[in-house]
């Protein structure tokens, strides 16, 4: 990342934002990414208005069709798309950048040599509330594109992803191995929960997905040892729902955020019940 200075320059990131039918969402994240010099929407043939509103916010619009093979979406993009910069940040439409955020990246510009990409935390907004506690997805969301890439795996048969790289880190090349990779401890926001009824029913679909992923025990390595290790210890076990619970609502503190940061980390035991219970199904049928 060359230096750049707000006041004057746009921050030299491209911004690859992820749609399929995201007019509800999709200005409030565009408008949190106008400091970056590039923004390209890289749409799933939405059929509402999820093209205008990105033209209407000055981003490229990129029409995705999905032929059912790999590379999949994010990766099909660094492949295939004329992305302006090396260090590329992925948001999805129900996301949206801090001031606080915005700041941190910035200064990176000055520390990033060593470095071939960054965590980034996303706090949820659980309703209507920002959690200042609990669980965070922490994920691999900002990295010079020619280092990192993600990884093929077998799940073309499974149902659940489609055509969108399921939940698991890029990796490292093999040529950047010695890099590092860095942590943005201020968080974006995360609009996950607008629509409770639609979060089910997503995350119906990604648990069927996990569970497929966990029985064929072809998961990706985290590129963080100790992630690594713990996923490893807990995807099989029949306690993970309560660990998870425990976990974000004890350990991260969400007591904290009262009503809602119990209710948040309910919700993530829920999806964890549900991937149990796929498993136990699938065990049966072996």
């Amino acid at each position: 990342m060359e230096k750049s200075n707000l006041k004057t320059e746009k921050i030299p990131i491209t911004v690859l934002v992820i749609t399929k039918n995201e007019e509800e969402s999709l200005a409030r994240c565009l408008e949190s990414v106008s400091a970056f010099a590039e923004v390209i929407v890289i749409d799933s043939q939405s059929t509402d208005r999820t093209s205008e509103i990105a033209k209407t916010h000055n981003a490229k619009v990129v029409e995705f069709l999905w032929d059912g093979a790999y590379p999949k979406k994010r990766q099909w993009c660094i492949d295939t798309l004329d992305i302006s910069h090396d260090w590329i940040l992925w948001l999805d439409a129900d996301e949206a950048l801090t001031t606080e955020f915005i700041r941190d990246v910035e200064q990176l510009a000055n520390n990033n040599q060593s470095f071939c990409g960054y965590f980034v935390s996303s706090g949820y907004i659980f309703d209507g509330h920002n959690l200042n506690y609990g669980l965070k997805n922490n994920k691999l969301a900002l990295y010079n594109k020619s280092m990192v890439a993600f990884p093929l795996v077998d799940d073309l048969d499974i149902e659940g992803m489609g055509e969108i790289e399921g939940h698991y880190q890029p990796v490292k090349l093999d040529e950047y191995k010695n890099k590092q990779i860095g942590q943005i401890n201020s968080p974006i926001l995360h609009y996950a929960y607008e629509d409770k009824s639609a979060w089910r029913a997503r995350h119906e679909r990604y648990a069927k997905w996990e569970s497929q992923m966990i029985i064929r025990d072809v998961y990706p390595k985290d590129p963080v040892f100790w992630r690594e290790w713990l996923k490893k210890m807990t995807r099989k076990s029949c306690v993970r729902a309560y660990l998870m619970f425990l976990y974000s609502y004890i350990f991260k503190l969400g007591f904290l955020d009262g009503k809602a940061g119990m209710s948040f980390a309910l919700s993530r035991k829920s999806y964890y019940d549900v991937v149990l219970r796929n498993l136990r199904i699938l065990k049966s049928e072996e």
